[in-house]
């Protein structure tokens, strides 16, 4: 008989899962095209173009044009209108936790969001000294977790920096087609999801999935 496996750890990402970026979208983009003079919609194909292969499609569209674009502005970041229920849902039934490419102050930023509170275990780039996709930084997150990789479940809205190297890992996967990830497709079964939503909203209904499978 197989053992059964109970998810124990939910982990997320922040940008473009939790966290609503499309105003640090819309700013990064004029400033590219006020620098370029061009039509907008021609940069913006290119970005659109970039988001199935890139995790940063504006910076890559804006560097193929020569555009240095500014620093990331997260004062324009904010919550997903959802994602405060859904954590504060799933928090008490599992151990929360965050993996995600982010620059310094993580958690002084989901503490100013009223969301810090909820996650053990909080991971980013900046302070882990790596990045996603590398499996460097998914394993640091376990290991502070203390928990198996079949033991967690992976919620990022990224087929490349999140559901890949968390699938090879054993983890389970959900994938949120929010932001430039709806721009992504699934081009190998063996990458495709465990579950695939379309807002953080869908989460909820989800969750009694998250519980026991063999």
């Amino acid at each position: 008989m197989r053992e059964n496996i109970y998810m124990k750890w939910v982990f997320f990402d922040l940008g473009a899962t939790l966290v609503d970026e499309r105003d640090v979208y819309k700013s990064r983009c004029e400033y590219a095209i006020r620098q370029l003079s061009i039509d907008p919609a021609e940069f913006m194909n290119r970005v659109y173009e970039e988001a199935k292969i890139s995790p940063t499609p504006i910076r890559t569209a804006a560097k193929a044009y020569g555009v240095v674009l500014p620093k990331w502005d997260s004062s324009l970041e904010k919550l997903y209108d959802g994602a405060f229920d859904i954590i504060s849902y799933l928090y008490g039934k599992y151990k929360l936790g965050i993996i995600a490419n982010q620059e310094e102050g993580t958690q002084e930023r989901i503490d100013n969001w009223g969301i810090g509170k909820f996650f053990d275990v909080v991971i980013s780039s900046a302070e882990a000294g790596c990045a996603k996709p590398d499996p460097k930084i998914f394993f640091m997150a376990l290991d502070k977790a203390g928990c198996r990789p079949e033991e967690a479940i992976m919620i990022g809205d990224r087929l490349d920096n999140d559901i890949i190297p968390a699938k090879k890992m054993g983890m389970r996967t959900v994938w949120v087609r929010q932001g430039y990830a709806v721009y992504q497709s699934i081009d190998d079964e063996s990458k495709r999801p465990d579950h695939i939503v379309d807002s953080i909203d869908e989460l909820r209904e989800l969750e009694e999935r998250f519980f026991e499978y063999n």
